[in-house]
């Protein structure tokens, strides 16, 4: 696995994927042809940590051990060679490209797998330039590297499954959001992306409307923050031409070759005029519309046609990389999927490109698939496939995932179900604006319903045949944690942060987290994290059992292999915490003991304890800014976990009937709405 990377190339896309490395633990090479370059390079990194600094993301000794990670070397020769990683990211020259990579060949060590940033050039060429063509894997990565969370992984034909485990696990560890596909032209989202700016450029030069206008409909009618001759004047024209013509000339297309009016603004070295007055006319507003969208739609089908990647992953690559609010193929079942084949077909009359048949005549909405099952040694691999909304557990989502775990428990060829989120959260917990909805419409059934189908879906798994585990390697808040705790196990690594916010947002946890928390580590525990709803760490979630591994991000799969290999747990409700000498674990027990209880949820302090204590004085907060009526409800359901005992499904139960009186109220209501609107809630207690 990567533990230590190197980066050629030390200018802005090369000095951020090394910031981002080392802010992730990572030891990391910046490496540069002369010191001075090396110098630029650190400069650049110094500039944006002390803009995150002042932004308060890092505290200045966290600022110093990222630097610190990052050691400087001038001249690629003098990589060293027990390397895991190394990323060229020099500019797209292929000539170049092969020097560094023939040099490389020879100075790294026969583990080390070498990796091409390249947002157009073939890695399948590339590959053919080098020994290890087994070892060998093409990168796209978005600007800006540390930011951006998009990834496309561009596997050779050569290149190994464990050379792409490998650079996935690493790209995960990042907590990116990762497309794996096809060696084509422009990959994914540069393969509709390049031809829809240089569209723009067309109907410009057609006279349909001012780039302002333009602009403005394509932020209106695509619900993004900055239209495409924004996006030029930001990123440079010169990259949209290059852009242009390399795939105009890879695929054959003359319409995908940079308009004229766009290279005749390079050519004078200049930028886009875009004027203030955006309003224009019906007729230009709907051609505007009609062509952008005809185009998107014309070329993602043809992406997902040629098994580039799945339509999913291409409404992914759009929403992460491109921060478009929602996706094609999405935007296609908006608009009407016949209104979506009418515009691509008219546009792809006019490029000269083939609609597949699949969407030229389709009728029906598409359908999304947002659970993905591998299988592998006997283990299978559920991913939750929603990273764009940190994989919240809607409808679709619980439906799913619920078929893929049916599935599962019925195989006799697998041993072990572990379940993982893609990009940096486990599950960030349920879909709030349904349950916002839902209340407003008063349809309670439908929102008892999803509770109940997942209540089926998470006893699926606590009923599974096969040992089953939570890579709860970031963040599981809700509905995410309570998943999890439906698991044999969970690993955790220092990126984990776990968490039940629900008390703060007028509501309880609904999907078994009152009832299998206190049963995996005691009332008191349960307590603190459930009506206090406190943030736990990756040490304190383990102390108290909600983790029951820690390892490195590096080591999760071999853990995975050891828990496989050992079975389900012998008690996995041991009804106390694992380790009850832990500070938080030992302060839980003091501070929320059954005495307490009814001065904690009266809002007033508990007799011996001191107000001044920072402990105390941070659940008092806590508690303080829930909703009365949710937190007297999970304390009631967290007793009732105690009075229920090993009778889990009674306890269950228990929750479902509480729904409705929770839910029902105008608490339930404000709450959920303040955290879609993103602001604090003010309960009164109804």
């Amino acid at each position: 696995m990567v533990q230590s990377v190197a980066i050629i190339g030390s200018g802005n896309m090369g000095s951020g994927i090394a910031q981002k490395s080392a802010t992730e633990g990572f030891s990391v090479q910046m490496v540069d042809t002369d010191q001075k370059l090396v110098d630029r390079g650190n400069a650049t990194i110094d500039k944006f940590l002390q803009e995150a600094l002042e932004r308060r993301i890092f505290r200045p000794e966290q600022i110093e051990e990222i630097k610190g990670r990052i050691t400087g070397v001038v001249g690629h020769e003098n990589v060293s060679p027990e390397t895991d990683l190394v990323i060229e990211a020099v500019f797209e020259d292929f000539d170049l490209k092969q020097q560094i990579f023939s040099s490389l060949d020879g100075t790294c060590g026969e583990g080390t797998i070498l990796a091409t940033n390249t947002s157009s050039l073939s890695v399948n060429e590339l590959a053919k330039q080098v020994d290890r063509k087994d070892r060998f894997v093409g990168m796209h990565w978005f600007y800006h590297p540390a930011k951006n969370r998009l990834v496309e992984i561009v596997p050779a034909d050569t290149t190994s499954r464990e050379t792409m485990d490998a650079v996935e696990q690493y790209c995960k560890t990042m907590g990116k959001v990762i497309i794996v596909c096809k060696d084509r032209p422009g990959f994914v989202v540069n393969r509709f992306f390049v031809p829809w700016i240089n569209e723009a450029c067309r109907l410009l030069e057609e006279g349909v409307a001012t780039a302002a206008q333009i602009d403005a409909v394509a932020c209106r009618e695509f619900r993004i923050g900055l239209g495409p001759f924004g996006l030029m004047n930001l990123t440079g024209p010169t990259i949209a031409l290059h852009s242009s013509d390399y795939l105009s000339e890879q695929l054959s297309v003359p319409r995908f070759a940079g308009a004229d009016n766009m290279r005749s603004l390079v050519d004078r070295g200049e930028m886009w005029e875009i004027g203030e007055e955006n309003e224009c006319s019906e007729d230009s507003s709907r051609k505007i519309k009609e062509r952008l969208m005809g185009q998107a739609f014309a070329v993602c089908s043809q992406i997902v046609e040629e098994g580039i990647c799945s339509m999913e992953d291409v409404d992914r690559g759009a929403k992460v990389g491109l921060r478009w609010s929602i996706g094609p193929f999405e935007l296609a079942n908006r608009i009407g999927v016949v209104e979506a084949s009418r515009m691509a077909s008219e546009y792809a009359e006019l490029a000269g490109l083939e609609i597949p048949e699949w969407f030229s005549n389709r009728e029906k909405p598409f359908d999304f698939n947002y659970v993905d099952v591998s299988v592998e040694r006997r283990v299978a691999t559920v991913l939750i496939n929603r990273p764009e909304a940190m994989n919240a557990l809607n409808v679709t989502v619980m439906e799913q995932l619920g078929v893929a775990i049916e599935e599962l428990n019925s195989r006799t060829d697998i041993d072990t179900i572990v379940l993982e989120g893609a990009g940096k959260a486990f599950v960030a917990g349920a879909d709030v604006k349904f349950f916002v909805d839902m209340i407003t419409q008063d349809n309670f059934q439908r929102l008892y319903d999803f509770t109940a189908n997942g209540h089926a879906v998470l006893n699926s798994i606590e009923s599974s045949p096969h040992t089953t585990i939570a890579l709860a390697t970031g963040l599981a808040l809700g509905g995410g944690l309570e998943l999890a705790l439906s698991c044999d196990y969970r690993i955790g690594t220092e990126r984990t942060m776990l968490r039940f916010p629900e008390t703060s947002i007028g509501i309880f946890p609904g999907l078994g987290g009152t009832q299998r928390t206190a049963r995996i580590c005691g009332i008191e525990a349960a307590r603190f994290a459930v009506l206090g709803g406190n943030f736990l760490d990756p040490s304190t979630a383990r102390a108290f059992g909600l983790l029951t591994h820690i390892v490195p991000a590096a080591e999760v799969s071999e853990t995975v292999s050891e828990i496989s290999s050992v079975g389900k747990p012998e008690n996995k409700y041991p009804g106390q915490p694992t380790d009850p000498s832990h500070p938080l674990a030992a302060f839980s027990v003091s501070f929320y003991s059954d005495s307490n209880v009814e001065s904690i949820l009266s809002g007033s302090v508990p007799e011996g304890l001191d107000p001044e204590d920072p402990h105390v004085a941070r659940q008092l907060k806590a508690l303080s800014r829930a909703a009365p009526l949710a937190l007297r409800t999970s304390s009631i359901l967290l007793e009732q976990a105690i009075a229920t005992g090993d009778d889990l499904s009674a306890g269950l139960q228990k929750e479902l009937d509480q729904l409705e009186p929770t839910f029902d109220t105008n608490d339930a209501l404000e709450g959920l709405s303040a955290l879609i609107e993103g602001r604090r809630p003010e309960y009164k207690g109804n």
